[in-house]
């Protein structure tokens, strides 16, 4: 075992830059839940939906690193997946950025008042 390594038992061995990118993901993920949770939304449902796409556009990027790439060069494998699978992310902020934020009780502070034009 390489000491780059933590090691379960003999079989499932996670790589440094693996765990990095879990926790990016668990950072990310708390970001667009929190947005989502602005705009009125399930924050759960886009958590689910971010790690989907991480995990959909991360093995589109490997695909293309592999048409690219070949599978000799793992560090540009690994580096386009990474691009790729941030892409991802983005791409679910983006779309819950367009969506409108919450009303919330703003309807309610209006008053008679705030209405009418100013007087000189």
């Amino acid at each position: 075992m390489s000491r780059h390594a933590v090691g379960f038992g003999d079989g499932f061995i996670f790589n440094k830059n693996q765990m990095i990118e879990i926790i990016a993901l668990f950072f990310l993920c708390r970001k667009n839940g929190n947005l989502a949770k602005q705009k009125g939304l399930n924050h759960r449902v886009w958590w689910l939906n971010t790690i989907c796409a991480w995990i959909v556009a991360e093995m589109i990027g490997v695909f293309l690193g592999l048409a690219l790439f070949g599978q000799d060069n793992i560090p540009g494998l690994m580096a386009l997946a990474l691009v790729s699978a941030f892409g991802g992310y983005l791409l679910v902020k983006a779309i819950l950025e367009k969506k409108p934020d919450s009303l919330g009780d703003d309807i309610e502070k209006i008053g008679i008042d705030d209405l009418r034009p100013p007087k000189k």
